[in-house]
């Protein structure tokens, strides 16, 4: 005669939940104490609110030169000096964090949830679906990241929404590695066994019982990951193959300014800075919440 599976541990399961929040008072404090991590998302914050109201912070318009001004140096009416059409940098500066932000946080979204999907279901399921799922991540892992992603530029054709998509679809293989490793350990936990008994389909223990479960790495990733994607969709734009002209975008004005280098060098000083400064934030954000959702870590 079979008994039933043994239902979960509940201290076992909060302390699972626990590891995947950063909101709640243990993963909070512990974020908080580290210091670089809090810079980073003040940064953040300050960036996200400029992206926002960038027409309204903005003293000139973007796109718009005054070949009287072309490589002017930084002074009271152009804070950051002109570029080499006479275009406000300030302005640009501002309306690229737009850009940066969109493509950052959209990829990464996308990313996530192709990773998480293809992850949890590789994972959960194993036999000849973990072996087909596997085979095309380590194929597409295979591929260098900027080499793929200029190849399909090239072909779609370069566009802020292209971009987005571009990125968030070459980059989720190591979304899905994570999960799996952890879907093939939690699948034979005993609250899978009581879920199953229950009459739970697999599709239920997937997304409701196990995703949650497997988060916590997953956010952790995806908040170093956002820099590195503003990386590329900088590239993208110093090549040529990211935002179209005269969209203000980082990567673009650094394109716009390597001819001048010598004669205009902040025209590539001031992106190169913004870029550098919003990748910083975004990793030092990453660490502070590698902390907060580390369950070594003591109060």
């Amino acid at each position: 005669m079979q008994t039933a599976p043994a239902t979960a541990n509940p201290a076992d399961l909060l302390e699972r939940k626990e590891r995947t929040g950063i909101f709640h008072s243990r993963g909070w404090r512990r974020f908080l104490r580290y210091r670089p991590g809090v810079y980073g998302l003040g940064v953040i914050i300050l960036l996200v609110l400029i992206a926002i109201f960038a027409p309204l912070l903005a003293p000139y318009d973007p796109n718009v030169g005054d070949t009287a001004l072309r490589g002017a140096k930084p002074s009271w009416d152009h804070w950051l000096g002109c570029d080499a059409i006479g275009r406000d940098m300030l302005s640009r500066l501002i309306y690229g964090a737009r850009v940066a932000l969109i493509v950052g946080i959209g990829s990464t979204f996308i990313a996530v949830v192709i990773g998480v999907f293809f992850g949890a279901v590789s994972g959960f399921f194993g036999g000849w679906v973990d072996q087909a799922l596997s085979r095309i991540v380590d194929t597409l892992m295979a591929f260098p990241t900027l080499a793929l992603l200029i190849t399909l530029a090239a072909v779609i054709g370069p566009s802020l929404p292209i971009v987005v998509i571009a990125i968030g679809g070459t980059v989720w293989a190591s979304y899905a590695r994570i999960v799996r490793a952890d879907m093939m350990s939690l699948r034979q936990r005993d609250f899978v066994a009581a879920a199953r008994a229950a009459g739970a389909s697999n599709g239920r223990i997937i997304f409701r019982h196990l995703v949650p479960n497997v988060l916590g790495p997953v956010v952790v990733l995806a908040s170093l990951s956002i820099g590195n994607i503003i990386i590329l969709e900088s590239a993208l734009s110093f090549l040529g193959l990211g935002v179209k002209p005269p969209t203000a975008s980082w990567g673009g004005m650094l394109a716009d300014g390597r001819a001048y280098i010598r004669t205009y060098p902040h025209i590539c000083l001031v992106p190169g800075l913004a870029i550098t400064i919003t990748v910083l934030a975004f990793n030092l954000l990453g660490d502070g919440v590698r902390d907060a959702l580390d369950p070594r870590q003591r109060d």
